[in-house]
């Protein structure tokens, strides 16, 4: 089994001191805040950043956010694969954190210093669209500090839960207690990050100065570097042994080549495939099942399969735990691949929503305005509201019926969140065609409120907290558990894809609308354009994607699901099984 050894037991710790606990939960979380709180604050605002002071339209920036969005969310990853198979989470976190706090000082130069941005516009010039661009070499700078901070995002995303996972001791109750506990800090502060970020940094950034804006995030980014490397001496580091993605890809060449043979009648099964006995720290065996049968012959114990020492040859011989573990991948892959449509809903609220922002009236009282890029708040107090009321008091409603501790299934948690995407959607789409005939009607002038904006964000607040946390709970629950890197990857790569999605949604609506003397829906005056109805489509995309995910939702079947069983077998059905 690929994957890795913890140190608080068996050879890993036998040339280590046994430390982590929440001692060096501490520095983690330390160093994980002041991350967050720095990339989060740096982008939260970058749409207007970019058509304010680069000058670019909303197309434009749309697709440099979205482009930039997926290379990030891909990364993750890369992260997982190197962090897995050569570096270790404590390398990956150290090299990607320094590649952060690069990324993040590249930014805020072309902020700070003249020459790295375009020359200043007059607002008349701006809003005919009449101002001097970037140039190539702007663009490139700014371009890198983007790359940099993917670097560091490709290795900060994939390890840092698992390495303060590493931290327990996962055998102990002690440790299953600090684990839990782990989660619940982690996500409590990455929600008082984003709502700091969308408020104070954000409000810096608009009101008084990008350099500043952009500088206090590096600041921190370089305190959560020394916080890091603080805690060197307590951490639990374990030592990487092997990328899961060699297992993966034994498993496919050993059935390829064992092909041609048969694979025993049911109940002739026992000693005629390979299952040694697991690895200490493999936490659960996975049963024999009948699903994607022809991968068994992976697990075929064929002559010479076997060396003289007796370990297998792992091009031709792979276990039937590594089979399974190759199994689990593929059943995931048909809801993972609807969760780039829900999360394409969600990536308008940094681009298309903010331009919204723009258009209408921010202000609280005679002086102060919001800034566009905070109404995303809106959305995480939804979130920070809903949740607990979920957990204490619609959760265990539901279980009374469904006799399921979660109150409902991962799958059913996700597919709530697709309907409230596609309502989000709808409800933009009125929304902006009320803003729209307003601001025809009364032109100079910003007629209506940006608390408009509160229902579609509302809802997009109850989509994230339906359909993100289930996805992350539902894939920690189904990947293999030395598998659970990937898994949160694979979290990432989804919104990689919704960002990539959405690009090519944009560049699609904005080439082909319009025409005849007509602006295009997508126009960089929007009071010109119909953003109505590119919610609409949105929304029609979404419509058809959560028909897809009842479908194979509806076929999906648990890891777990028990010994070998035929596919007619439907107890193990996620939204038709009332199994807990």
């Amino acid at each position: 089994m690929k994957g890795s050894a913890l140190s608080f037991s068996g050879s890993a710790s036998t040339n280590q001191k046994k430390h982590g606990g929440w001692k060096a939960i501490s520095y983690i979380l330390g160093n994980e805040t002041f991350e967050r709180l720095a990339t989060f604050g740096l982008l939260a605002n970058f749409m207007v950043y970019l058509m304010k002071e680069f000058h670019m339209d909303q197309v434009s920036a749309s697709n440099i956010l979205n482009i930039w969005s997926g290379v990030t969310n891909f990364a993750p990853l890369v992260g997982a694969f190197i962090s897995d198979a050569y570096a270790g989470r404590f390398r990956t976190i150290a090299v990607a954190s320094v590649a952060s706090l690069l990324g993040l000082v590249t930014i805020t130069l072309t902020a700070w210093i003249p020459h790295l941005h375009p020359p200043a516009c007059k607002p008349e010039q701006q809003l005919h669209g009449r101002c001097t661009g970037p140039n190539s070499a702007q663009l490139g700078v700014l371009i890198t500090g983007l790359g940099l901070l993917s670097v560091g995002t490709g290795g900060i995303r994939p390890c840092s839960i698992p390495f303060g996972i590493d931290q327990f001791d996962p055998t102990t109750e002690e440790g299953l207690k600090g684990i839990n506990s782990f989660f619940n800090w982690y996500y409590t502060t990455f929600t008082l990050i984003v709502l700091l970020t969308l408020t104070l940094v954000v409000y810096i950034q608009d009101s008084v100065s990008w350099v500043l804006g952009f500088g206090i995030p590096s600041l921190l980014m370089a305190t959560s570097i020394v916080l890091f490397f603080m805690g060197t001496r307590i951490y639990v580091h374990v030592k990487p042994q092997g990328s899961i993605f060699s297992s993966i890809v034994q498993v496919f060449v050993a059935a390829y080549k064992k092909r041609q043979l048969k694979l025993p009648a049911k109940g002739n099964e026992i000693g005629v495939f390979y299952d040694p006995p697991l690895k200490e720290k493999s936490l659960s065996k996975l049963p024999l099942t009948n699903h994607f049968r022809f991968l068994n012959k992976a697990a075929l114990i064929m002559e010479n399969d076997i060396k003289s020492d007796g370990s297998p040859n792992k091009w031709r011989l792979c276990s039937i735990q590594e089979v399974e573990e190759v199994k689990c991948l593929i059943r995931i892959i048909p809801i993972w691949a609807s969760g780039i449509i829900s999360f394409t809903s969600m990536a308008q609220q940094g681009t298309i929503t903010l331009s919204q922002a723009l258009k209408m009236d921010r202000h609280l009282g005679p002086k102060f305005q919001i800034p566009a890029a905070s109404t995303g708040v809106i959305s995480m107090i939804t979130i920070g509201i809903f949740l607990p009321i979920y957990d204490r008091i619609i959760v265990p409603v539901l279980r009374k019926f469904t006799k399921r501790e979660g109150g409902i299934t991962f799958l059913q948690r996700i597919g709530i969140g697709i309907l409230f995407s596609i309502l989000a959607m709808i409800v933009a789409g009125v929304m902006e065609k009320k803003r729209r005939t307003l601001a025809i009607l009364h032109p100079g002038v910003k007629p209506i409120s940006v608390f408009w904006l509160a229902p579609q964000l509302i809802l997009m607040g109850f989509c994230e907290a339906f359909n993100v946390i289930g996805q992350i709970e539902f894939f920690n629950k189904e990947v293999p558990e030395h598998m659970r890197s990937l898994g949160n990857a694979l979290i990432f790569c989804s919104l990689a894809g919704s960002s990539y999605l959405s690009s090519i949604v944009v560049n699609v609506v904005h080439h082909v609308t319009g025409g005849h003397g007509r602006p295009d829906w997508l126009t960089s005056d929007i009071n010109a354009g119909r953003l109505d109805y590119f919610y609409y489509v949105l929304a029609g995309m979404g419509t058809f994607n959560f028909l897809y995910f009842l479908y194979v939702a509806y076929h999906y079947r648990y890891k777990d699901s028990g010994q070998i069983e035929d596919k007619s077998e439907t107890d193990d059905v996620e939204l038709s099984s009332m199994k807990p």
